[in-house]
């Protein structure tokens, strides 16, 4: 039987927190779950003054999960850092506004980017991490949709991000990837009610203030459309590049002609657009149908001139790895599906941007 994120969280929910009275998942004790294969790891952020509470509850959860059917490594460490919670991510008072900055530790940055929601950019941007990673690349993922916030689900992340000095964010970690994201500073099913100014702040603040590490590539997942997050990120970081998405129907490709020309402006470059949702194979009878249309990518790209950098299938492969916290790249690596992702990566690092 394979382990899942959900069979581990459980199991840990029977542990108990001897400080709230509730379980460790709950009392968002327990952090950074990673469940690769057999092997489980997590963290249990304590007050370092209690340390000697938390052996026993950090043996205990450790033995709940070796209990688990598949497991066959299990790693729980106590740590300190949450003794400073992370920076409130609100505007900060600069004296001057500055140019665009190089982020430190970070030699690419890549905007992935579309002019209407539901064509899949989340998602692709999730594979697309994943893909890079797996071509040997240091990947770093900013989740800057503050609106709707999906990579924490997308990559099997969860926990609130520490801070050990209470003024830079430790990211999260998973699959080869490196992730900040809005949605693991707030609860999930709570919404972000932000104006502008609090939206530049927390995006300059996830740029500059994480760290990063040493990264090839941060690929930032934008929201839909043409807002303040797209400026900000141009005006404040140097971006070495866009990568649009779009379905093909005509409305999508309306949307998609905007963002185009948002990003000219903002004079960054357009590395090339992806059609997602290009055509459907039923599963059943091998029939293919274009649900959305079909070509209108490319047709867009020839007129443009920029690279249609592929076309990758509506499957339900694609939908259920990605909510199951592990995208196709990583748990079909030899899917169809799969293997456009992969060929977009290699394209980006024989292209120098990544």
């Amino acid at each position: 039987m394979a382990l899942t994120r959900e069979t581990v969280l459980e199991a840990l929910k029977a542990v108990n927190d001897p400080v709230s009275g509730s379980d460790i998942v709950s009392a968002g004790v327990m952090r950074g779950l990673n469940v690769e294969g057999d092997t489980v790891r997590f963290v249990l952020e304590i007050d370092p003054a209690k340390a000697d509470i938390y052996e026993p509850v950090r043996a205990e959860a450790e033995a709940a999960v070796n209990a688990l059917a598949g497991a066959a490594s299990v790693s729980a460490v106590l740590t300190g850092h949450s003794s400073k919670a992370p920076p409130d991510l609100k505007p900060q008072r600069k004296a001057e506004p500055q140019g665009p900055q190089h982020v430190p530790g970070v030699n690419h940055i890549i905007a992935i980017a579309s002019g209407k929601g539901g064509v899949g950019k989340s998602t692709v941007s999730a594979n697309l991490a994943c893909a890079l990673a797996a071509e040997g690349r240091r990947v770093g993922l900013l989740d800057a949709d503050v609106y709707g916030p999906s990579q924490p689900r997308m990559l099997g992340v969860s926990g609130r991000p520490a801070s050990p000095d209470g003024k830079t964010i430790l990211p999260m970690r998973n699959h080869g990837v490196t992730m900040m994201s809005i949605g693991l500073m707030t609860n999930e099913d709570q919404a972000v009610v932000w104006r502008g100014p609090m939206l530049m702040g927390a995006l300059q603040q996830m740029l500059m203030q994480v760290q990063w590490g040493a990264l090839d590539v941060l690929l930032v997942d934008l929201p839909p459309g043409t807002g303040d997050v797209q400026m900000t990120l141009a005006q404040k970081a140097v971006v070495d590049g866009a990568i649009v998405v779009s379905t093909p129907q005509d409305v999508a490709l309306l949307d998609a002609r905007k963002g185009i020309d948002m990003f000219n402006q903002l004079h960054v470059p357009v590395l090339g657009m992806i059609e997602n949702m290009s055509t459907h194979i039923c599963s059943q009878c091998g029939h293919e149908e274009h649900v959305f249309g079909h070509g209108g990518v490319k047709a867009e790209c020839e007129k443009i001139g920029v690279p249609l950098l592929a076309e990758v299938p509506l499957h339900i492969d694609i939908r259920t790895a990605s909510d199951g916290g592990a995208p196709i790249v990583v748990s079909k690596p030899d899917a169809p599906q799969a293997q456009a992702f992969r060929e977009i990566a290699r394209y980006l690092v024989d292209q120098g941007v990544a």
